[in-house]
């Protein structure tokens, strides 16, 4: 899968499927993104090739208070992945910057207390109201990659 940014300086090519999608309704997401929600694709970060520009970091306040740095293009400032909570192994990359972005439907729908009400969720859509337990909603590669990067936080 390849993506980039609006203005094309910057295009990027994910090395694997992601290890989890999730469609995240917390208020960070809504102001950062002025919109109901995020698409983000959970996959290591050795496994995103940039293939031209260079994405910056900018740091984000968080509700949380936990680190969150959004890269984006220096250009057009799109902005195309995220790590939150300085992990470095680990980005969340921004569905919508993909080229096929239809590819990776949300397996998750998280943070959904604060969805805002006109938003629909699809029938039998795995939502939380809050987060989730990673050991049941994972599959078990899935796990295996994220252990192999962050241990066993």
């Amino acid at each position: 899968m390849e993506g980039g940014c609006a203005c094309g300086a910057v295009r990027y090519r994910l090395g694997s499927a992601p290890m989890i999608v999730h469609c995240c309704h917390c208020r960070d997401c809504q102001r950062q993104t002025g919109s109901a929600f995020v698409i983000n694709a959970l996959i290591e970060t050795d496994r995103i090739e940039v293939a031209s520009g260079a994405p910056e970091p900018t740091r984000m306040p968080t509700d949380s208070g936990r680190v969150h740095d959004v890269y984006r293009c220096p250009a057009c400032r799109t902005a195309l992945w995220s790590d939150y909570g300085g992990r470095p192994a680990l980005r969340f990359v921004r569905v919508g910057t993909l080229d096929e972005p239809a590819a990776l439907p949300p397996d998750v729908h998280i943070f959904t207390r604060s969805k805002l009400p006109w938003v629909g969720l699809p029938e039998g859509a795995r939502a939380f109201e809050v987060y989730y337990d990673i050991e049941r909603e994972w599959t078990p590669d899935a796990l295996a990659r994220r252990r192999a990067i962050l241990g066993d936080v």
